[in-house]
């Protein structure tokens, strides 16, 4: 499942990977077969994305301890880049909280959603740049122009090339500015109790899996890969270095437990008070998890 800004996904399929259009802004729409399976995918559904996760109660409770530690991490004023931005949801919450953010997902038509909401309040027109375009990105913005990235909701899990992804952020991310990814947990002790309790052993345990992992979405089949942390460090050193890690979701349940878990307000409620005390010492545990990086002085 995907949520505004993210590769989370309905894992039962695969598809060969087609190569991804350039770097360019939301005009004109662009054919699918141009897409990244991932990215035809997720334009599929944009159109009626929002209304349909964004009732979903346990996608608001994660949102909501990453938001916090967005606001910690990014000062009033700070410019951002937001990776896998999908509709815009994050990026207008922040917009509206006095931080600008250049916003990018592979998706045309997310971009084009995320326009609607973005450009009204001032923020730069969002780019169509798939996150393994990054480098081709950081041609176009000065050196070390932004305060910070941030992509949230496995937005990175649909990406292969992590080594560019690192690149490009080193280009664009000024030395002591921060980078926030949220990632997939590949240890989701919720996912396991949820699907196991289907009688659904596969999918409890598809996030130990290495390599591409099939998943599908809006009658598209596409890939997914569930990054460790040691292979997000790798990817972004010598020019980030991790300073933290926090899990989401922890005892917070999955979007598997939807919608169910959405009519019980008070027991996730509790759930969510909880992973405010847990999320740091059982962060690997959690559905998704935050990893906190800091711009080396390292040239790139």
């Amino acid at each position: 499942m995907r949520t505004n800004n993210t590769c989370s996904a309905f894992v039962v399929g695969s598809h060969p990977v087609r190569p991804v259009h350039p770097v360019q802004n939301a005009e004109p729409p662009h054919p699918v077969g141009l897409l990244s399976p991932a990215a035809a995918a997720f334009d599929a559904v944009a159109p009626r994305f929002d209304a349909r996760f964004g009732a979903w109660l346990s996608v608001a409770a994660q949102r909501r301890a990453v938001r916090a530690a967005l606001l910690d991490a990014f000062p009033v004023g700070a410019r951002v880049l937001e990776l896998g931005g999908g509709t815009g949801e994050d990026a207008a919450w922040l917009a509206r909280r006095g931080r600008t953010v250049l916003l990018t997902d592979p998706s045309p038509a997310m971009v084009r959603e995320a326009a609607a909401k973005l450009v009204p309040l001032g923020m730069p027109e969002p780019t169509i740049a798939p996150a393994e375009r990054l480098p081709e990105l950081s041609e176009l913005h000065a050196s070390g122009s932004l305060d910070g990235a941030f992509s949230n909701f496995a937005a990175l899990n649909c990406v292969t090339d992590l080594a560019a992804v690192g690149l490009g952020l080193a280009r664009l991310v000024r030395p002591g500015g921060r980078a926030l990814l949220v990632v997939f947990g590949t240890l989701a002790v919720g996912e396991w109790v949820v699907q196991l309790a289907r009688g659904d052993a596969r999918a409890a345990f598809r996030r130990l899996a290495r390599g591409d992992v099939p998943a599908r979405l809006g009658g598209h089949d596409f890939s997914v890969r569930y990054h460790r942390g040691a292979d997000l460090v790798r990817a972004l050193a010598p020019w980030f270095r991790p300073v933290a890690r926090r899990g989401i979701g922890v005892c917070v349940p999955p979007s598997a437990a939807e919608p169910w878990i959405s009519r019980h307000p008070r027991l996730l409620g509790a759930l969510e008070a909880a992973d405010r005390v847990v999320s740091r010492p059982l962060a690997a545990l959690g559905d998704h998890v935050l990893y906190d990086f800091v711009r080396t002085e390292t040239a790139a």
